[in-house]
């Protein structure tokens, strides 16, 4: 936990500095509930503008509109650009919802029926259509176990076995 601290005081040290594009996104194996939770935080105004570019409409994500409407953008922009596959099984993002938290935007998914974990295989093409020097970080909890992994664009894909 406390690495995990100190990268985001680093990344936000770096951004201060320099323009950085990453996203976040955790996946945690609730075995319990039988069920994957996904969490996906990328930076408001990144998120605004590649649903701009994507749908050809202005977006504003702190006071929509239309939530509804926004809500649909986010859900069909990452189930395009991310896909999960468990076990040899390609597997549904089920959108929950999104919430603003200072500069950034979480996204929130669920993955139903997973009763065990062997492999997840990810491949994510988030926000490379926005940015070249997009950056996806990936960590991932699943029996006890943390496994965390960096993207680089135009690299697509990670696998984790557990």
């Amino acid at each position: 936990m406390v690495a995990l601290l100190y990268k985001w005081i680093w990344i936000t040290y770096i951004t201060a500095m320099h323009p950085f594009y990453v996203s976040v996104i955790d996946l945690h194996h609730n075995a319990k509930e039988k069920m994957v939770e996904v969490s996906i935080r990328i930076f408001t105004d990144d998120l605004e503008q590649v649903l701009k570019k994507h749908f050809n409409k202005n977006v504003d994500l702190t006071l929509p509109a239309n939530k509804a409407e926004v809500d649909n953008m986010i859900q069909q922009y990452i189930s395009q650009k991310m896909n999960v596959t468990i076990n040899n099984a390609r597997v549904h993002l089920k959108y929950i919802g999104y919430e603003i938290q200072k500069e950034s935007v979480w996204s929130y998914f669920e993955i139903d029926n997973i009763p065990s974990i062997k492999k997840m295989d990810i491949t994510s093409t988030l926000l490379y259509d926005y940015q070249p020097t997009q950056v996806n970080i990936f960590h991932v909890n699943c029996n006890g176990e943390d496994k965390s992994y960096k993207l680089d664009n135009p690299q697509n894909a990670v696998s984790f076995i557990f």
